[in-house]
């Protein structure tokens, strides 16, 4: 079953061909990523003019890539929640266009689902239930995929996301945008221990975590030297921050999954490419005897291949919608 999938939640417009949830026939994206660099983050109105400008291009290739036509298509997916609503909506009504002209199934598609999905195209012998780290710039949660449509969060972020706070941190440090990717390779040639930062736990939740206090410690950390001409390694300071980030989330993922008996732990989002949480993921996990399954980096940052294969799923599981489906910048991961 070949499903044509749309993703336009922020400033990547893709199109991917999926069979059966776990083959990617084709994966294509135009990223906006050079524009809102100018502008330090994403600029909403700039995203939504892009997909605009991008979406008909994508669709196209990525049918052509898998050397399909639109009549071999048995379904179209696309992302409509959560994310910015005026880009979501971009994706959204064009995948309502095409599938009412030809006459295929809508399947709407969570964005962060379409990211645990990520892990069905990596790794074909992943089967539910598992567990999922779920890290990216608008999410931080622990996922319980009890089945392929069937998830509870057992705990998230109380305020910031974890990748937000990436992005805010390298601003601080002078570094090129998007910041995550510039902290981790800068975090690779400093010392871990230079700076002791404050952890991100949430008294009574030990499933939960706080990272704002953790962020505003570094960015006070930077204005303090700045402010009094003080020296400060920031090879030293982006290790340390990376490897606080770290020790917040490991410790909840090995107690979620004592919590549940899940031996199968996945990752999955922008911030699943983080060389030191996948390094200190793969050490944790081996200790525990528990399972690790990382998404190929390619298949961490946003793209349409994910919603392909969690849209297989939705609509094995009867998750169809029609021509009145609406975008949402926010909603439930456990509503779909």
């Amino acid at each position: 079953m070949n499903i044509l999938a749309f993703e336009s939640s922020c400033d990547e417009t893709a199109a991917a061909v999926v069979a059966d949830g776990r083959v990617i026939r084709s994966n294509v994206i135009a990223s906006s990523v050079d524009v809102h660099a100018l502008y330090g983050g994403v600029v909403p109105e700039l995203a939504s003019r892009a997909h605009v400008e991008a979406i008909a291009p994508v669709a196209s290739r990525a049918l052509a890539d898998a050397g399909l036509a639109l009549s071999d298509i048995d379904a179209v997916a696309v992302t409509y929640a959560p994310g910015l609503i005026g880009a979501v909506l971009v994706g959204v009504n064009f995948a309502k266009s095409v599938a009412l002209a030809a006459n295929k199934p809508l399947v709407p598609v969570h964005h962060v689902r379409g990211h645990i999905a990520a892990n069905y195209l990596t790794h074909p012998d992943l089967t539910p239930p598992f567990l999922c780290l779920c890290v990216s710039g608008g999410t931080t949660a622990i996922v319980h995929v009890k089945d392929y449509t069937e998830m509870e969060v057992l705990g998230s972020t109380r305020d910031d996301a974890v990748g937000e706070c990436f992005d805010k941190v390298a601003r601080v440090l002078g570094l090129p945008y998007p910041g995550g990717k510039y902290l981790d390779e800068l975090a690779q040639t400093g010392c871990d221990t230079a700076y002791p930062l404050p952890g991100a736990h949430v008294h009574d939740a030990p499933m939960d975590l706080s990272f704002s206090g953790l962020k505003t410690a570094v960015i006070n950390l930077v204005h303090n030297a700045q402010q009094k001409g003080a020296d400060l390694s920031l090879p030293d300071l982006a290790a340390s921050f990376s490897k606080a980030v770290s020790d917040a989330l490991i410790p909840r993922v090995l107690h979620a999954a004592a919590e549940t008996g899940c031996r199968q732990i996945a990752v999955a989002g922008g911030v699943a490419a983080n060389s030191r949480i996948r390094a200190d993921l793969e050490t944790a996990c081996g200790a525990a005897g528990l399972r690790l399954f990382l998404p190929s980096l390619p298949l961490c940052g946003d793209n349409a291949a994910m919603i392909g294969a969690q849209g297989y799923f939705e609509l094995l599981a009867g998750h169809t919608a029609d021509a009145s489906l609406n975008a949402y910048a926010t909603r439930d991961l456990a509503q779909g």
